[in-house]
């Protein structure tokens, strides 16, 4: 189902995991999608949206969003690739693809966290861990 998304709306209700990946269908990118679909409910126990950002164009997203993210999160489409440059995430070797870099956002804006590696097995664990730090750091 597509739908504008807000960051600053999504912010107003806590912080936002906000991940890139190269191409819908890859092997590497339904397997992150796919985690983190898995681990929504931990996700939200922080208080957490999350969003995946790829160069895909929406109707490639649309199928995406339902076979690997079993619809849990909202997948975006930046074929411009325009977001992916203001995070600095386009890929340095193939500048025609976002690179696998995910950021956990605190409600203020700024970045709290960012992780990269083409890897995709590590996204949700890091950004999992980097929001428990941004918990008990609010809890101080």
């Amino acid at each position: 189902k597509q739908f504008q998304f807000s960051l600053a709306a999504a912010l107003a209700k806590g912080p936002v995991v906000l991940y890139f990946f190269p191409a819908a269908f890859s092997e590497g990118c339904s397997i992150e999608a796919h985690n983190f679909a898995e681990a929504i409910p931990q996700f939200d126990a922080f208080g957490a949206t999350v969003v995946g950002v790829s160069r895909d164009d929406i109707g490639m997203l649309s199928r995406f969003s339902v076979q690997a993210c079993n619809g849990k999160f909202a997948v975006a489409s930046d074929e411009s690739l325009s977001i992916a440059r203001s995070y600095d995430a386009v890929m340095q070797y193939r500048p025609e693809y976002a690179n696998r870099v995910s950021f956990v956002i605190e409600p203020s804006g700024k970045v709290f966290y960012r992780y990269l590696s083409l890897d995709p097995t590590r996204h949700v664990t890091n950004t999992l861990a980097a929001l428990r730090d941004l918990k008990q750091r609010a809890a101080k």
